[in-house]
């Protein structure tokens, strides 16, 4: 085992720009995009005020894309948020966002993700395994193609990616070629100002959010990138700008397709969908669409979520054990640990309680991230920046806008539960005053920025 970190392993490991984009498109389209118009609907049912909610939700998206390039090139290391917020503010806020990510922030989606993909297989194919078997070995495959090497797992996940996209821009086509159009408009009317500015379109645009929630993915893996300078800014609003463009084609085409009446309140609208346009095989279709998106988007948490661990364990010495990696570049330890993880929820089922709980953190982390290109500006002018945030100051403000109403919203609606998810970052900044009992030392990070 030897340790890949720095510019050495950037040249070995060699993530392409293509690549950190397929992370990020792989990582936002899970089954999110899927689900949410049915709940729309019940309240808002002007096609002009719904698409609307999907571009605002991925301008909002690209503002934050848009600062993390700025971060990312600025302060140049795998880990995501744990990485800006230990050189913004102070290592242990950071730790306390690495502890998020690294425990249950990747891994309650991987199983949420993988009991999906059992549910949407079986309703492919009813004779099947069961759910539970079917959940357990695709998180186990998966994690078993990221262990194999940089090389195949680069390979399994740019195909599938590329399939999935594939597959959602032929179902776009298809449903506008050969479904019934509808009695809906696109065109903006007078009573589209009441939808915007009501209750309804501020509460579903938290929920877009969730939808959009993966577009920060590639700086997570900035360290193993051949030209980080380059491949990070560009593969975050490639992605981000891509889902986008998808998002707001599927959601049209439900519109476009299919009776308001019969998407209203159901969960598995893209299923309503399928089965109204094509009929009883449209309903496999659709379900065979999202179990390959399902494979993409476990994959690529998978691959993002070690790194993060891997990263601590270069600055820990309490936590050194993770940052091993093999000749190819692979963080073993950091892997199993998640995959052990995810299949401790998947068995005790406790992936949902989890995902309710740590949204509120995972929306802070990525507040106080973007908030630090603002601190950066301020404390730091002459700080070398290869890119720079497009529409400065306006582009972070119109994020952080956004962004702390929905930590308002989820305090209101959801305060136990955000509660909890604060607590858990307190544990977080627990466990990091216990590790650094042994000194914090980093080689990458330098002193400066500590």
């Amino acid at each position: 085992m030897s340790e890949g970190s720095g510019s050495s392993s950037r040249v070995k490991l060699g993530i392409t720009t293509f690549t950190a984009t397929s992370i990020a498109v792989a990582d936002m389209v899970g089954i999110g995009v899927f689900t949410s118009l049915g709940f729309q609907v019940a309240d808002i049912q002007s096609g002009f005020s719904l698409i609307l909610l999907w571009v605002a939700g991925g301008i909002v998206a690209l503002c934050g894309a848009l600062c993390y390039g700025e971060l990312a090139t600025a302060l140049p290391r795998s880990g995501g948020e744990y990485n800006f917020l230990s050189r913004i503010y102070d290592p242990s806020i950071g730790f306390m966002a690495g502890w998020l990510s690294a425990t249950v922030g990747f891994a309650a989606p991987i199983a949420l993700a993988a009991m999906a993909f059992g549910a949407y297989f079986k309703g492919v194919f009813p004779d099947g395994p069961s759910q539970l078997t079917l959940a357990m070995g695709v998180s186990w495959a998966v994690a078993i193609i990221h262990l194999a090497g940089l090389r195949l797992s680069s390979a399994f996940h740019n195909i599938s990616t590329i399939f999935k996209v594939v597959l959602i821009l032929a179902f776009i086509v298809a449903g506008f070629a050969f479904g019934t159009p509808q009695p809906i408009s696109f065109m903006p009317h007078t009573v589209d100002l009441g939808h915007i500015t009501g209750a309804p379109f501020a509460i579903s645009l938290v929920f877009v959010m969730y939808s959009y929630s993966g577009w920060n993915a590639s700086t997570y893996i900035v360290g193993e990138m051949k030209t980080p300078q380059i491949s990070a800014p560009r593969s975050l609003f490639a992605a981000t700008l891509i889902v986008l463009l998808l998002y707001v084609g599927l959601n049209a085409v439900f519109l476009y397709t299919t009776p308001i009446d019969k998407m209203a309140g159901q969960l598995e609208v893209a299923l309503v969908v399928g089965k109204h346009v094509f009929g009883d095989t449209g309903g496999r279709i659709v379900g065979g669409l999202i179990c390959f998106g399902l494979i993409s988007a476990i994959s690529a948490m998978f691959w993002i979520g070690p790194r993060v661990t891997k990263v601590m364990g270069e600055d820990l010495v309490a936590l050194r054990f993770f940052s091993n990696t093999t000749e190819g570049g692979v963080p073993v330890a950091a892997i199993v640990l998640q995959l052990a993880i995810v299949t401790l929820m998947i068995l005790t089922q406790s992936f949902e309680s989890v995902l309710e709980f740590i949204q509120f953190s995972l929306t802070l982390s990525s507040f106080l991230a973007v908030l630090g290109v603002i601190v950066l500006r301020i404390r730091q002018p002459d700080l070398e920046r290869p890119y720079r945030t497009w529409g400065y100051p306006v582009t972070p403000l119109i994020f952080l806008a956004i962004t702390l109403f929905m930590l308002v919203y989820l305090l209101i609606e959801r305060p136990m539960e955000s509660l909890a998810g604060l607590a858990l970052l307190l544990t977080g900044l627990v466990v990091y005053a216990i590790s650094t009992t042994t000194k914090y030392e980093t080689s990458t990070v330098p002193d400066g920025d500590r």
